[in-house]
C-alpha cells in the first residue's frame, strides 16, 4: 500500500516512506544546501549563524537544524555559542554535552534492564503457575 504525500517544500506529489515529508528532488537540494554551508563553514570559522545564513542563503532555522542533529559542528572559538540543554555547559553541535548524553544513555539502559528483569520474573511466575497447575492434577471441564 502506496502513502501518497505532497512535498512540504514544493508541493509535488511523492510516495513517502519515513522521515520529513519532503520529496527526493528537495532531499537533495537540501543536501546540496548542506554541503555549501559545511564548506563555507570551513572556509569562514569565525563567521555568526547570521552570516552563514545571509552568504548561504539558507534560513537560519536550517542552521540549527543541522546543529541539534549533529550534522554541523562549530570550534571552541567559534562566536556561535551552542550550549548543553540540560547544564548548560557550553558545546559544539547537538543539543547535550558528552557528559549528559552519558547520564541519560545510563538512566535509559538502566531503565530498559529494569524492564526486562521484571518481565522475566512475570514469566518465570506464569510459567511455575502453570507447572503447578499441571503437577496438582486437577482437572477442569468446560460445559
Amino acid at each position: 500500500m502506496s502513502n501518497i504525500k505532497n512535498c512540504s517544500k514544493c508541493g509535488k506529489m511523492f510516495n513517502y516512506i519515513a522521515g520529513d515529508v519532503i520529496c527526493e528532488n528537495c532531499k537533495k537540494a537540501i543536501e546540496d544546501k548542506f554541503q555549501e554551508v559545511k564548506k563555507y563553514i570551513d572556509d569562514n570559522p569565525g563567521a555568526g549563524l547570521k552570516q552563514i545564513s545571509e552568504a548561504c542563503d539558507v534560513a537560519t532555522k536550517q542552521l540549527k537544524k543541522w546543529i541539534l542533529e549533529e550534522r554541523l559542528m562549530f570550534t571552541e572559538n567559534s562566536p556561535i555559542q551552542i550550549t548543553c540543554e540540560n547544564c548548560g555547559a557550553r558545546i559544539q553541535t547537538g543539543r547535550l554535552c558528552a557528559k549528559c548524553k552519558a547520564t541519560v544513555t545510563n538512566e535509559l539502559n538502566k531503565t530498559v534492564k529494569q524492564r526486562q528483569d521484571a518481565l522475566a520474573a512475570e514469566l518465570a511466575k506464569q510459567q511455575a503457575k502453570q507447572q503447578a497447575d499441571k503437577k496438582s492434577g486437577m482437572k477442569f471441564l468446560k460445559t
